[in-house]
């Protein structure tokens, strides 16, 4: 579903990744983790088609993602990030259904029955269907974090990328929506996600992404965390290996 074939990302004269390869297949779950300012952030938009490389190929379905329109990829990638401030005055019902934009004409903006079917279970699929009718101003930092988590649902692609999905979250919503992510990849979705909880990315992706030093260090299963020399090269410092207490339920799953 996603390639990436010697990519080299920077910002300004800034050069974050070189020479990035990775292969995400469909139905995986992948989280990548690394110090902040390493370029996880970069990576994800740039495998939206939102920050263009310096140098490599970035495929997705075969298809390279710069031939890509906006609309095919609106189709294809659910990039899910952080806070806007000009939904503050919308509905949380209505801001969920901006991710069904991308399954009609740009001049349509009425919603069919099973635009309405999606909404409701993108809403439900994050616990956040009895907020349908508050307005987004008027949530929490965790609670708009479901929102997002659930207007990237809406969007019905096959392909989810989530920047840090579980921040703002207190450990039991954030149990559910790891637990969703991975149900998500089991039935047929790739889905990358960005974390800094290490723990979280053992113990519910199928692999973790390391970066650090300006390249990927290393594509590989949770397992291979434990020793800490993996960890140690990503972020610098020594870890320890105790028994990670991770909740066992979510909210009601």
């Amino acid at each position: 579903m996603i390639e990436l074939r010697g990519v080299t990302l920077a910002i300004g004269s800034r050069t974050l990744l070189r020479d990035v390869d990775l292969r995400v297949g469909q139905g995986e779950f992948v989280a990548i983790l690394g110090r902040n300012g390493v370029g996880k952030t970069t990576l994800l938009r740039a495998i939206a088609g939102l920050h263009a490389p310096m140098a490599g190929e970035i495929i997705v379905d075969g298809v390279e993602g710069r031939l890509l329109s906006i609309a095919a990829r609106a189709r294809r990638i659910a990039l899910i990030t952080g806070d806007e401030t000009f939904f503050e005055a919308l509905l949380v019902r209505d801001v969920v259904s901006i991710g069904r934009f991308a399954h009609g004409p740009w001049w349509q903006w009425q919603h069919g029955a099973n635009d309405e079917r999606v909404i409701e279970a993108a809403l439900a699929a994050v616990e956040m269907e009895g907020f349908a009718h508050r307005l987004f101003a008027t949530l929490s930092a965790g609670e708009r974090q479901r929102v997002w988590i659930a207007l990237g649902l809406a969007q019905e692609t096959p392909i989810l990328l989530l920047d840090e999905p579980t921040s703002h979250l207190d450990p039991a919503v954030a149990a559910t929506i790891l637990k969703l992510l991975r149900r998500l990849s089991r039935e047929g979705k790739t889905v990358v996600c960005a974390l800094h909880d290490v723990n979280e990315a053992s113990a519910y992706a199928g692999r973790v992404a390391c970066l650090g030093e300006g390249r990927l260090l290393a594509a590989t299963t949770g397992d291979a965390l434990g020793d800490g020399t993996l960890l140690r090269e990503t972020y610098g410092v020594d870890f320890e290996r105790r028994v990670a207490l991770l909740p066992v339920r979510g909210l009601t799953r």
